[in-house]
């Protein structure tokens, strides 16, 4: 009898860590989906990298001041929206989050020994800032490909690219487009160029190393590059990502 108690209490244990699994993932898709549901409408007034910043300046012995201030999609400058999407994620209007034509490029290159180039789309990215945390791992990809399913599947393309907009990283501290024209180049969001709306889209891939203002060489070709996409698009182009 002793025996038989001892082999039924494994048992008993693995049913209660499966259900206890169980409720902790039914907690989690209904939090998420919750949040999901609440920024499509709400205002994004913070971000997990920033507080990732926060905390990194905070092991460090420092203080990191952010600089962030929402600015809703008629207040953003038309040429920072068609310059970011020039930039970043051309097939943003047709793709449903995942760009897999640079999904094979960039394993075909990997595959050759390339350098791993990049195939993250703006809705991707927009996941990854709102809601995670920087770095690569698997975890983190997966969770990142949850909440761009979410995203997709809740919000307007329209959306997506203004959240983005509001939150994306353009130097230490600096999260936003509003913030970014005021630093950078003293103006507000709405009131950018082409010329600097390109630059800042430029500095994107390293926004913490490389100047909008003040653009080295290869900044300076980038954003030249990014103008001629963003006419190559055309101005009806954000008129497709609806509301």
């Amino acid at each position: 009898m002793i025996m038989s108690a001892a082999r039924q209490l494994p048992r008993a244990l693995m049913r209660r860590l499966l259900h206890a699994l169980a409720l902790v993932g039914v907690g989690f898709v209904a939090l998420s989906l919750l949040l999901v549901l609440l920024l499509r409408e709400v205002p994004a007034y913070g971000s997990m990298v920033m507080l990732e910043r926060k905390v990194e300046a905070w092991l460090a012995g420092e203080s990191l001041p952010i600089r962030h201030q929402w600015r809703p999609w008629e207040s953003l400058s038309v040429h920072a929206k068609l310059a970011v999407v020039a930039a970043e994620d051309q097939r943003f209007a047709e793709h449903r989050g995942f760009d897999l034509v640079e999904l094979r490029r960039a394993w075909e290159a990997s595959r050759d020994g390339e350098r791993l180039r990049g195939a993250s789309t703006i809705s991707q990215q927009t996941a990854k800032n709102l809601f995670l945390w920087t770095g690569r791992s698997w975890v983190r990809k997966g969770l990142e490909a949850w909440f761009t399913l979410l995203i997709e599947t809740f919000w307007s393309k329209q959306r997506v690219l203004e959240v983005y907009l509001n939150i994306v990283e353009w130097d230490s501290g600096v999260f936003g487009l509003e913030a970014a024209a005021q630093h950078y180049f003293g103006v507000s969001a709405d009131r950018l160029s082409e010329v600097q709306a390109s630059r800042l889209a430029a500095i994107l891939p390293n926004p913490r190393a490389w100047d909008a203002a003040r653009p080295g060489p290869y900044v300076a070709q980038r954003s030249a590059w990014i103008r001629q996409q963003m006419r190559n698009l055309g101005g009806g182009y954000l008129q497709r990502l609806g509301e």
